[in-house]
C-alpha cells in the first residue's frame, strides 16, 4: 500500500519513509502541505503521514484540502505533532485527521498505527463489492467465463496508454485509470432485469426480442443512478453508470440506447466498447468459435471512425500484444 509523508524536516522526512519502508509500504514524499496536495490528487494514496507544522500549507490546511476533495475512496491520514492540548488534538478531528503520532515517532508505534489504518481502509474497499455485484449478474448469463477479468484488464491497459500519451488530459488522470478498473465489470448489470427466454435464447433474437435485450443498458444505468442519488460524490459510481448505459453507442451515432456519437459519448464507455467488442469476437461461445486475434483486430480496425473512437483503435493497435497477453492469461476452461 502506497503511504504519503508530508514533513519539511528533510531527516524527520527520510526517517519515517524509512521506517515505512521496513515494514513494507512503498512511499511518496512531499515537503511541504501544497506538494503534499498536487501528489494525494495525482497518485491518490489511501494513507497520508503529516506533520501538523510545515510551510506554505500545514497539515491541518492539508487534512482540510484532502477532506473537501475526496470522492469514494476514503483517505486515512496520521497527524505527526508534539502538540497535546486537547484543543489542539480536537481541532484536527474536526479537520479530518483519523490518528496522531507523537514526536519523536517510535518506529512500532509507527507500525501499529499503519496496520490499523490498513485493517480499516479494507474494510471500505468498494473494488469488492462492485466485483460481487458484477459477478452476480453474471450468474444469468453462464456463458460469459472469465469475461469480467478480462474486461477489466482491457479497458486498465487502454487508459494506461492514454495516460502515458496523454491523450485526453482533461479526462485522464490516475484517479480515472482505477475507475474504470473497478467499475468495468457493471457493464452488463442491467441484464439481472432481462427474462431468461429472451437472455438464454441459443438462437438468433427477433426484432422484439432484441429491443428488449437493448433495454439493459438503461435499465443497468437507471440502477446505478439510484445508488448515485444515495451517494453523490462517489465519482465511480457516475463512470459505471455512464458505462451501464452507453457502452453500446457508436461513434458515427448509430448505437443504442441515446443514439449519441462522437465525444458526447462518455470516454469510459467509449473504452469500454472497444474492450467489450475484442473479447465478444476473441472468446469462444455456444453459438460461435472463437476469432483469431488477427481476425478479430481487422475487424476493430474497419469499426475505426463509425463503430469505435478512431484515437481509441490507434492505442488498442499500440498495445495489441497485451491484449493477447490477457486473453490467454484468462482463458476459459
Amino acid at each position: 500500500m502506497l503511504v504519503l509523508i508530508a514533513e519539511d524536516e528533510t531527516i524527520s522526512r527520510k526517517t519515517l519513509a524509512m521506517f515505512c519502508r521496513k515494514i513494507g509500504y512503498d512511499t511518496l514524499l512531499a515537503a511541504d502541505g501544497r506538494e503534499a496536495f498536487d501528489l494525494w490528487l495525482e497518485h491518490r494514496p489511501r494513507i497520508v503521514i503529516t506533520d501538523w507544522n510545515m510551510p506554505v500549507m500545514d497539515g491541518l490546511a492539508l487534512s482540510n484540502k484532502i477532506r473537501e476533495s475526496a470522492m469514494d475512496d476514503y483517505t486515512y491520514i496520521i497527524m505527526v505533532t508534539s502538540r497535546d492540548e486537547s484543543a489542539d488534538l480536537l481541532e484536527g478531528f474536526r479537520g479530518g485527521v483519523d490518528d496522531y503520532l507523537t514526536k519523536p515517532v517510535n518506529k512500532a508505534e509507527l507500525e501499529v498505527r499503519l496496520r490499523s489504518s490498513e485493517r480499516i481502509l479494507t474494510l471500505q474497499d468498494k473494488d469488492t463489492v462492485i466485483f460481487s455485484l458484477a459477478k452476480l449478474a453474471e450468474t444469468r448469463d453462464p456463458e460469459t467465463g472469465l469475461h469480467l477479468e478480462r474486461m477489466q484488464s482491457y479497458c486498465r491497459v487502454i487508459s494506461e496508454k492514454l495516460l502515458k500519451n496523454k491523450l485526453y488530459p482533461e479526462t485522464v488522470n490516475r484517479r480515472f485509470v482505477e475507475d474504470i478498473f473497478s467499475t468495468s465489470p457493471l457493464h452488463d448489470i442491467g441484464k439481472v432485469g432481462i427474462l431468461d427466454n429472451i437472455l438464454l435464447k441459443p438462437g438468433r433474437l427477433s426484432d422484439d426480442e432484441m429491443a428488449i435485450m437493448k433495454t439493459h443498458t438503461v435499465i443497468g444505468s437507471d440502477t446505478l443512478q439510484s445508488a448515485i442519488e444515495k451517494n453523490p460524490r462517489a465519482n465511480y459510481l457516475k463512470m459505471s453508470a455512464q458505462i451501464a448505459r452507453s457502452h453500446h453507442e457508436r461513434w458515427d451515432g448509430s448505437g443504442y440506447p441515446d443514439g449519441l456519437s462522437g465525444e458526447e459519448i462518455p470516454l469510459s464507455a467509449r473504452i469500454l466498447a472497444v474492450a467489450d467488442v475484442y473479447d465478444a469476437l476473441a472468446s469462444k461461445r455456444v453459438y460461435k468459435e472463437a476469432f483469431s486475434h488477427e481476425e478479430t483486430r481487422s475487424i476493430i480496425c474497419r469499426g475505426k471512425g463509425t463503430h469505435f473512437d478512431p484515437q481509441l483503435v490507434d492505442v488498442f493497435l499500440e498495445c495489441e500484444d497485451e491484449f493477447v497477453r490477457i486473453l490467454n492469461k484468462f482463458k476459459e476452461g
